[in-house]
């Protein structure tokens, strides 16, 4: 029984999960407690028990072989299976933990949403650590479910089927908003669907996107608004904004962040447009731990305050 196992040291599948995770020798060895030649050795000695590569390094990263892509998901899930048997009593503890968590986000979802969480982890859990690193649009599955991303923060505005073993919770919701330079020469108190039509727009499209998801809304109405601008990021609109008479369409919570960068006023979209909602992604196979179960309810309770009333004419500040 397991005749396969007995020629093979257990210990080496922690060895292959961490460099599953990290795609370095480096930062493997770290978690592991390691140096790098021991890791590097024990890698040696996986590759000719298994009798493949496993990994190859590309530039600076190890990237798995197609063998190593196969074992990923059973390693992991035995390495669960293992630990939760092991240690069944073993609690999460945030107060003492050092553990760190990786976030996907894009810059928005960052500097919109994470101030709030981040100062209540300081409060609650102070010895924590965070990395955050950037959206690719949906993180894998296989992204998600080695661990080396545990959230993806992403946006969602149409429900689209989610790769298998994701799961997803609302985090939080907003209107659409149109900011413009308080001194635009031509829009005043109100702005009109024939002013947003005539003037040039910025568009933020982090994914290089040929298109926002306002456009598809304008296609459905049969109109169209001609972009001037399309950006990455959205931390350079808004001077772009305040000193041009270009437009752009933005969550609300976004808006009022903005309007304290830059001098620009608040209207609403003059057409009916959809929520902005923004959704918290996990693997299922850490929904349910202690660590997960914990860090994604303070996300929720981290969300914040943003006045639901719907924008009336222009907001100036």
């Amino acid at each position: 029984m397991h005749r396969d196992l007995r020629r093979l040291d257990l210990n080496l599948l922690l060895v292959f999960d961490a460099l599953v995770r990290h795609r370095s020798v480096t930062l493997a060895a770290e978690e592991l407690a390691m140096s790098a030649s021991a890791l590097s050795h024990a890698l040696a000695r996986l590759r000719d028990a298994l009798a493949d590569e496993l990994f190859v390094r590309i530039g600076n990263e190890m990237r798995p072989t197609a063998a190593a892509e196969s074992m990923m998901r059973p390693v992991g899930e035995a390495l669960d299976l293992l630990h939760a048997g092991l240690a069944p009593s073993r609690q999460f503890d945030p107060l003492d933990s050092e553990r760190t968590f990786v976030f996907a986000a894009t810059d928005y979802t960052a500097f919109a949403m994470l101030p709030a969480f981040i100062a209540r982890m300081q409060k609650v859990a102070p010895k924590l650590r965070f990395k955050v690193v950037s959206s690719r649009g949906r993180e894998s599955a296989e992204e998600l479910a080695s661990g080396r991303i545990d959230f993806a923060l992403g946006y969602e505005e149409e429900a689209l089927p989610l790769p298998a073993g994701v799961e997803s919770s609302d985090w939080f919701s907003d209107e659409y908003v149109v900011i413009a330079s308080r001194q635009h020469p031509s829009i005043g108190r109100k702005l009109s669907l024939a002013q947003y039509l005539a003037a040039q727009h910025v568009v933020v499209t982090p994914w290089d996107d040929a298109r926002g998801s306002i456009d598809l809304v304008l296609d459905r109405m049969g109109v169209a608004r001609e972009v001037a601008v399309q950006l990455p990021t959205v931390l350079v609109a808004p001077f772009i904004v305040a000193q041009s008479g270009l437009l752009m369409t933005v969550p609300r919570h976004a808006a009022l962040i903005l309007r304290d960068a830059a001098p620009v006023t608040i209207y609403p979209t003059p057409f009916a447009a959809p929520r902005y909602t923004l959704k918290i992604y996990q693997h299922a196979r850490h929904a349910g731990t202690a660590a997960h179960v914990w860090i994604r309810d303070q996300l929720l309770r981290a969300v914040p305050v943003v006045k639901s009333r719907r924008v009336r004419q222009s907001e100036s500040g």
